[in-house]
């Protein structure tokens, strides 16, 4: 056993002073909201957030001793993620360090790796440098449940790495898991109140555990390694007092970027969506989507639930046109091999980025709400003026876009295709963009649109038509999805008669843009094909709030038109929520939702 011969210093009396500020232009150098311990100026955080917000795209990596059962024990398929297997099979920690022993990954290559995560168009790598297991893939010397002492790989993994990163002019991070810890005694675990444990090894004090592992490996990883990111995880029994023990810590590098799970009320500098991409972003904070290519992240043998390239492309490109940033996850076999489903659909992406990367380094996010033919990322350019970068998941038939905005036209023309120059007139809708060419890209068809100074966005508020009625349909709604399993998130189904959004669980729901001059009472009627009179549904609109049931319409392929009941919706601009409710929530479509009034 190594000795814990890094001591913790008397810490002085730390002045925290909080700074709110909010997003001025939108543009990816405004200030946004933060927590600074260090006094930092606004010049000073824009300047050293700068880098990360042009980069949009980064590459994590789950990497473990979990990589060796790779999601089974004892001949059992465990469920939940790969990574956390030890605790959700509550294997007992002299058991779980077996594992280390098959942990040889004699195939790494950190330059390989690097080259993979830069081909793809990544600008940046986080890696676990300890995860729950508390298994270090750094030579720490403050414990031997690490890669050099306890594998027969016996040298650091991370530091070939971050030279590599350094050599091939990438940011490279680390992830650290400063409380969950379920191998070191007293270390937090998920679902357990203090004090509580599944296997005697882990018993101990949590405050011994962070001052004589967390507080000395942070200290370790900070002092030797070149990092440019820190990724806390997981706060469990994280309070103020504790985290202000890790906090100060990140002086020891300036220039570091951490994120919002140290604990203790801290929101570090970028907060962390996990496996969804919020349905309009996240307003006056820096952002980063962290999602896996299948279920898991760290490796599971038999996850083959993959999500497609055009998939996820089609998130960096929604997240960057929000303004946020997407962290896109790998998870190595034991051997130090990437499973190969993944290598294929990172090179598919950079095939995508060597055309089009353009359209999402240092972009900010789209001046008006997803249209309905894909979605649109921005540049201020250097003369006052604004590219619109129109990012055409779907070709209009009629090779017709409408982009509300009520500027000045300067030029128009194909990023993805032969650059191909397009017409551009002004009309009641906005610009209307002539095209003359058939779709360049299957995936996204990247059409470049200056236009004259700043965007002057055209209302997109849904008012009522002629009859009075709003038409909400699927088309025009900004989906929330935060389950965690990717495919049952709620999708838009668009056919030549109608469109609808498929509907599997309630951590998804539907939001649309309203406004009406008055207070007026609505009829609620809903186009929808379920399976269950079970299921019940919520509409919110401010401060009114009604439920109601669907009906059963006999299967998911027989839509029906039918009137819920009664809404009184106050006059003003507002959002209207569709959200699902209920334990016997069975999976519907749905299509149009229609306010008319009420007779």
């Amino acid at each position: 056993m190594k000795n814990n011969y890094l001591q913790i210093p008397l810490l002085g009396l730390l002045v925290f002073v909080f700074f709110l500020c909010s997003c001025s232009d939108g543009t990816n150098t405004a200030q946004k909201e933060w927590v600074d311990p260090l006094n930092e100026t606004i010049e000073q955080r824009n300047a050293r957030m700068a880098w990360w917000r042009e980069a949009r795209f980064g590459l994590f990596i789950h990497w473990g001793v979990y990589a060796v059962p790779a999601g089974t024990y004892h001949g059992e398929r465990i469920g939940g993620i790969g990574e956390w297997i030890m605790r959700n099979a509550k294997i007992p920690v002299a058991e779980y360090k077996t594992y280390a022993q098959d942990f040889n990954p004699i195939h790494y290559d950190p330059k390989a790796w690097v080259k993979m995560a830069k081909d793809a168009g990544m600008r940046y790598i986080v890696i676990t440098s300890k995860h729950h297991d508390g298994f270090a893939l750094f030579d720490s010397k403050v414990t031997d449940w690490d890669i050099a002492d306890a594998s027969p790989y016996g040298k650091d993994l991370l530091r070939p790495l971050v030279k590599e990163a350094k050599k091939q002019g990438m940011k490279i991070g680390f992830y650290y898991s400063q409380a969950q810890d379920w191998t070191h005694p007293g270390g937090a675990k998920s679902g357990y109140e203090e004090g509580e444990y599944w296997d005697e090894a882990q018993a101990g004090s949590f405050d011994t555990y962070l001052k004589e592992i967390a507080y000395p490996q942070v200290k370790e990883i900070l002092t030797n390694y070149d990092i440019d990111i820190l990724w806390w995880d997981t706060p469990y029994w994280m309070t103020k007092e504790r985290a202000e023990l890790l906090r100060p810590l990140i002086s020891l590098r300036p220039g570091l970027i951490t994120n919002n799970r140290l604990g203790g009320g801290y929101k570090g500098d970028s907060d962390t969506p996990e496996q969804h991409v919020p349905a309009t972003g996240i307003e006056g904070r820096d952002w980063e989507v962290c999602m896996t290519m299948n279920n898991t992240w760290g490796y599971k043998s038999y996850d083959e639930d993959w999500k497609s390239t055009e998939d996820l492309l089609h998130k960096l490109i929604d997240i960057a046109s929000k303004g946020g940033n997407f962290l896109l996850n790998v998870g190595p076999k034991p051997d130090g091999t990437i499973p190969q489903a993944s290598l294929d659909r990172l090179a598919e992406i950079g095939r995508w980025m060597d055309v089009n990367s353009e359209s999402i380094y240092g972009t900010a996010a789209s001046p008006f709400r997803r249209p309905w033919w894909g979605r649109c990322t921005r540049k201020e350019l250097e003369n006052g003026d604004t590219r619109l970068y129109l990012q055409v998941f779907d070709w209009p038939e009629d090779k017709l876009l409408y982009v509300p905005v009520n500027n000045e036209a300067v030029q128009c023309y194909s990023l993805s295709g032969n650059g191909e120059k397009y017409e551009v007139e002004k009309v009641e809708e906005g610009l209307a963009v002539y095209l003359t060419d058939e779709a360049a890209d299957e995936i996204s068809s990247v059409v470049v649109l200056d236009i004259k100074g700043s965007p002057d966005v055209l209302n997109q508020n849904i008012t009522p038509n002629e009859t009075g009625a709003l038409i909400l349909s699927p088309e025009q709604s900004d989906l929330e999805n935060r389950g965690y399993i990717s495919s049952n998130h709620a999708k838009l189904i668009r056919q030549p008669e109608f469109s609808y959004i498929t509907w599997k669980e309630t951590r998804t729901w539907m939001e649309w843009p309203i406004e009406i001059s008055a207070d007026t009472v609505f009829d609620i009627y809903v186009t929808v094909a379920t399976t269950s009179a079970d299921n019940k549904i919520i509409i919110e609109v401010g401060e009114v709030k009604k439920e109601f049931h669907l009906p059963d319409t006999k299967g998911l392929d027989s839509f029906q038109e039918v009137k819920l009941g009664t809404i009184n919706i106050p006059g003003r601009a507002a959002t209207l929520t569709v959200k699902g409710d209920g334990d016997e929530w069975q999976e519907c479509y749905m299509s149009n939702v229609e306010l008319r009034p009420a007779k």
